[in-house]
């Protein structure tokens, strides 16, 4: 099957579910597509266990998907700049030691907790998971991805500095918990490969470098936009920054997705202000948001039908359900402490703490990590524990936040 043919599928696909879920259920378009994807695998798997229809050709188009490539090395860069384009950098600024510290030292509690629960968990299970392969899972299902929730957030009027912190810290940690993927990674295949002194210096690189990197690419694509004023032109600068500056960033060995949204937060805030005509401004906001949108729809749809190719087993499933609420409660100590270790010098309301555990979703980038794990006796153990803590953050957590945001705020 060509590319082309495979896009086609992928996209009229999204659009059949958008409009199902627009007429029917009217959930959040990203959520109500990944649910109707999600009833169509489980339906198509029933069909052919029970042998009304076989699935092989179906499985076969869906499993040629490499969903790490699409998302890590496609889709991630357009979103994280997307998202990053409307952040007020300002504001971000305000709360930049406690987004920092969640982005970083919370994605590693949370990585710690889970990886040593979810180890005991699978042993007693008599499922064979290493401990080093149970912290790989333990990052790559940290990082958190508000994009469903946000819009949720808005309209119920959640405080604004709990917008600011869940936006701030879901578009580091990506690059963050990439980073530490690529160590633990490392370290799981080749033992003793790497001492302390290399694990600093990787991370120094990946992600100090790709922040500066990032700026050196928004500042120059700034000058470029300033120097110009058509609308065209400037959409296509922006494009060239996204792909270009990511792809270069790869190259380099630098954190693509931390540059990406640096270069986004200067765009965002001082090329939209300084360099570019209201005209051009609702035009880029317009083209960005659209393809926001797109790849949003097409993200969900690939979580919801990736459960065709997923090999599941009784005890993995009983090892999913156990470590749903392990990674809720490692999520709440990687706030909650940070969180209790600053407000003496920061303010918070009340309930930050139970709004950024609910509020912290997991999505696209925890599926891709997962299936970047080498083949073995691990990988489908946990493959199917991520795809788990994702379905249930999606839906469950992704349509309740509201409430409990609102709930909050009594």
């Amino acid at each position: 099957m060509s590319l082309f043919d495979m896009v086609a599928i992928l996209i009229t696909l999204a659009a059949l579910f958008s409009l199902i879920n627009y007429k029917t259920i009217k959930l959040p378009n990203g959520i109500g597509i990944m649910l109707i994807g999600l009833l169509m695998s489980i339906a198509l798997i029933v069909v052919n266990k029970v042998g009304l229809y076989s699935t092989e050709s179906i499985q076969h188009v869906f499993a040629s998907v490499d969903f790490n490539e699409t998302v890590l090395n496609g889709m991630l860069s357009f979103l994280l700049f997307a998202g990053a384009l409307h952040v007020n950098i300002n504001k971000l600024a305000e709360l930049a030691d406690t987004i920092a510290v969640l982005a970083t030292i919370g994605v590693a509690i949370s990585a710690a907790i889970v990886s040593v629960v979810a180890y005991y968990i699978f042993m007693w299970l008599g499922i064979e998971v290493s401990y080093m392969y149970c912290l790989l899972f333990g990052v790559l299902i940290s990082p958190t991805d508000p994009i469903a929730v946000m819009g949720i957030l808005k309209k119920i009027g959640a405080p604004k500095s709990i917008e600011v912190k869940i936006t701030g810290e879901s578009l580091f940690n990506d690059g963050v918990a990439v980073v530490f993927f690529i160590v633990v990674l490392e370290l799981a295949v080749n033992p003793g490969s790497m001492s302390i002194k290399d694990i600093g210096l990787l991370f120094a690189k990946e992600a100090i470098g790709g922040a500066f990197y990032g700026f050196i690419i928004g500042y120059t694509a700034y000058l470029l936009l300033k120097a110009v004023d058509d609308y065209q032109v400037e959409v296509l600068i922006t494009l060239a920054l996204v792909m270009g500056g990511y792809s270069l960033a790869q190259h380099l060995h630098l954190s693509g997705p931390i540059a990406i949204v640096v270069a986004g937060l200067m765009i965002g805030n001082k090329g939209r202000k300084l360099a570019m005509s209201d005209n051009t401004r609702k035009r880029l906001d317009d083209f960005w948001e659209l393809i926001d949108e797109v790849l949003n729809a097409l993200l969900f749809l690939l979580i919801g039908v990736e459960l065709l190719i997923i090999q599941i087993s009784q005890s993995y499933i009983i090892a999913a359900l156990l470590i749903i609420p392990t990674v809720l409660i490692a999520r709440f100590i990687s706030v909650g402490l940070p969180v209790f270790l600053l407000k003496f010098k920061n303010s918070y309301s009340p309930h930050a703490v139970k709004i950024l555990t609910w509020g912290g979703l997991r999505g696209g980038i925890s599926v891709a990590l997962a299936l970047s794990i080498p083949h073995g006796e691990w990988r489908d153990p946990l493959l199917t524990a991520t795809y788990a803590v994702v379905i249930f953050s999606i839906l469950v957590q992704g349509l309740t936040i509201g409430k409990v945001a609102a709930m909050a705020k009594k």
